[in-house]
């Protein structure tokens, strides 16, 4: 009898035991946990009324020699609507290149505009982004160490045929931008030219020559290409 009697407290322990309500461990933890948010795939948001603004004034200042949509023309003026430079380039470059112009290029300056107005033609500019900015990222990179000589017999063999000795670029015949000139070196960081090298632009004669990447020219090493960078910073056409 005793024997029975202990059977059935234990049958009704299990029992009670699988009356009792799930516990929040239990319940589906996986629907609780939020998707993440891609923030770094974020466009870059531009004020619609000043890009409209901006619009006009390209089309006053800027077509002749950027072209319609800002294009641009091999050999004569760069496109400033690429994706990969908008990407990189920071509001304050894109500003002050306006501003300022590249001196001993055939971009003049524009200060005559006004801060006002040199916004607006940025902003037009920032709605053909399709890419995040990247430009404080890039230009936080650390500056560029190598060799001045290996630098120099990459470039001559790998940079001259487009963007000419010392990087002379239109002036010297060559279909690429005069990046050996003050007007761009003293704008640019190193982490801009080093990320323009590497990864080119897409859609331009300016293709990567990064390791990595389908549209690579040369499998440069990160090395090499801060050698190059190395080389700029101190060419004569500075």
């Amino acid at each position: 009898m005793a024997k029975i009697l202990s059977i059935l407290v234990a049958m009704m322990l299990v029992l009670s035991g699988c009356d009792k309500p799930a516990g929040p461990a239990t319940e589906n933890k996986t629907s609780e946990i939020p998707a993440p948010t891609k923030v770094a795939d974020t466009p870059i948001e531009v004020d619609p009324s000043l890009a409209t603004a901006g619009k006009a004034l390209y089309a006053q200042n800027c077509v002749f020699c950027h072209q319609a949509d800002a294009i641009g023309k091999p050999g004569f003026a760069p496109s400033l609507t690429n994706h990969e430079f908008l990407s990189v380039s920071s509001n304050k470059f894109m500003l002050s290149t306006i501003r300022d112009g590249r001196a001993g290029t055939g971009m003049p300056p524009f200060s005559h505009l006004g801060k006002q107005d040199i916004e607006s033609i940025v902003a037009y500019l920032r709605s053909y982004a399709t890419l995040p900015d990247r430009s404080a990222e890039v230009d936080a990179q650390p500056a560029a160490q190598g060799d001045v000589s290996r630098g120099q017999a990459s470039f001559e063999l790998i940079c001259l045929t487009c963007h000419g000795p010392g990087g002379n670029g239109y002036a010297a015949g060559g279909t690429g931008t005069a990046i050996g000139k003050a007007g761009t070196l003293d704008k640019v960081s190193d982490g801009f030219l080093r990320t323009t090298i590497k990864e080119g632009r897409t859609n331009t004669r300016m293709l990567g020559f990064g390791k990595e990447g389908p549209r690579t020219m040369a499998a440069l090493s990160d090395q090499e290409i801060d050698d190059i960078i190395v080389y700029l910073r101190t060419v004569p056409s500075k």
